[in-house]
């Protein structure tokens, strides 16, 4: 038995973590740094009528037999990556996606369980579909608008009398000419700015009704296990739109929480209905009392939840790669 743990080299602490406990657990972790590939990692995968043969043979040298593969986490996937920027870009595209289609192949092929299957990633990160699985599950959800056309965003502002916030489908970052990273948060709509739409025409934005906090929380699912951490973002200035501002500020603040039976029921019926043995909630619990579903991240970030408030996140991920009854979904 084995368990192949894809991700890339500039992965944090947590994937390593994830693989300690299953080899506690008498487990053999191999990591799949997909970046390394194909430049520094070689595959080889052959398919003939007695079966296949599919050898990793990562940059240590020692090869692989990935017929002992018993489970799949898969976490960050990075193809390609290393592929020099030099190279024609017409074959550079092509490098790429020959070596994106080699791995997605792999993956494909193993006769392993998957945490989670990348068709279902892949599904799970469409938004208008979040939000109407939550709806449906009976969980209260923002109003919420998709759109290119700045004149939809004018007429939705004037249904929202709380305001708009106003955030990307995806999360990315862009860099200035200094090489520093400049976040995409989520930010505050204001009159100026619905009087200048001009640049949706490049690119469609999410808009939302603005959702008073008492506190924000961060739901992770892992299998059967659900663990609730809240934090206190109107404490700051800088967090109150987007917690993530003042996130290494904040960070020793966050909280377990004492989340509802029944909140933690339609949350897990989410994760159900996309098929997920694992994700990360986003949720606002409002003053008078009301949680409100914001999104679901199935590859989501959970790192810090170990040190602040110490879930054993990693350990409960471990289970449910080696031990099947620690798993939800059929």
């Amino acid at each position: 038995m084995s368990v192949l743990i894809v991700t890339s080299s500039d992965d944090n602490d947590s994937v390593e973590r994830v693989a300690e406990h299953v080899r506690a657990a008498g487990v053999e972790a191999v990591r799949f740094d997909t970046d390394r590939f194909p430049t520094e990692t070689r595959l080889a995968c052959e398919v003939d009528p007695s079966g296949d043969r599919l050898v990793l043979v990562p940059p240590s040298g020692e090869a692989v037999d990935l017929a002992r593969v018993t489970a799949v986490y898969y976490r960050r996937f990075a193809a390609g990556r290393g592929i020099p920027r030099e190279l024609d870009p017409q074959l550079r595209r092509a490098s790429v996606e020959e070596s994106r289609r080699t791995v997605f192949g792999l993956l494909a092929a193993l006769h392993a369980f998957r945490l989670d299957p990348v068709d279902r990633v892949k599904h799970a990160h469409n938004k208008q579909l979040q939000l109407r699985l939550a709806r449906e599950v009976g969980l209260e959800i923002p109003k919420t608008l998709i759109t290119n056309d700045p004149e939809a965003v004018r007429r939705f502002a004037a249904r929202c009398p709380a305001g708009l916030i106003t955030k990307m489908q995806a999360s990315f970052a862009v860099y200035d000419e200094q090489g520093r990273e400049q976040v995409v948060f989520t930010n505050p709509l204001g009159e100026e700015d619905l009087a200048d739409l001009d640049g949706l025409e490049l690119s469609p934005m999410q808009f939302q009704e603005r959702v008073p906090k008492a506190v924000e929380l961060r739901v992770t699912v892992a299998g059967r296990r659900v663990f609730a951490a809240a934090i206190d973002s109107q404490s700051s200035a800088l967090a109150s739109d987007d917690w993530r501002r003042d996130g290494v500020g904040m960070i020793e603040q966050w909280e377990a929480h004492d989340l509802p039976t029944d909140v933690a029921e339609r949350l897990l019926a989410v994760c159900d209905h996309l098929g997920l043995e694992y994700g990360a909630l986003d949720v606002i619990l409002t003053p008078d009392g009301r949680y409100v579903f914001l999104e679901i991240n199935p590859v989501g970030e959970y790192f810090w939840l170990e040190e602040f408030p110490g879930f054993p996140i990693s350990e409960a991920l471990a289970q449910v790669l080696v031990d099947p009854t620690a798993r939800r979904v059929p």
